[in-house]
């Protein structure tokens, strides 16, 4: 019998942990929520605070370290996807895009390309637009889809 599965959330700045929590409750499965600081989670039998230190990339590299291929790791942190895909897990951004093994080298590649024309032309270049409803609505059906995928196996 493989493992259950379980989802892995970078937390720090991630919009959608209700959703997660949501999804994984009627899925009934394991959620970590991943920081730096401690952040409020509900008291569910389900939900685990992982507090790491605040050095850098340290809950990247909790959550990498604990990523398989039983493993839906929520995160907009390309780099951490990028990590979590090669330990085999599946990986949504909160936009409910997913990363994939095709996506994730053209999305490194945009992100550094992004990186040097910030630093270029300061401020000036924009980010990502920002977080809507219709993102949140995606982000459900998308992981809701990758939990029944995987409970398949």
């Amino acid at each position: 019998m493989s493992a259950a599965p379980v989802i892995l959330v970078d937390a720090d700045a991630c919009p959608v942990k209700e959703e997660v929590y949501r999804v994984a409750w009627r899925h009934a499965v394991p959620v970590k929520i991943v920081s730096n600081s401690r952040l409020r989670v509900p008291e569910h039998p389900l939900v685990e605070r992982v507090v790491v230190s605040d050095g850098f990339d340290a809950a990247d590299d909790w959550i990498a370290d604990a990523a398989d291929d039983r493993s839906i790791v929520v995160t907009a942190d390309i780099l951490l996807a990028d990590r979590a895909l090669k330990a085999g897990a599946a990986v949504l951004a909160p936009t409910g895009k997913p990363f994939t093994a095709a996506s994730i080298g053209p999305a490194i590649a945009t992100r550094a390309i992004m990186a040097d024309l910030r630093a270029g032309m300061g401020d000036g270049v924009g980010g990502p637009p920002p977080f809507s409803k219709a993102d949140r609505s995606r982000f459900l059906q998308a992981l809701d889809a990758a939990l029944v995928r995987l409970k398949r196996g």
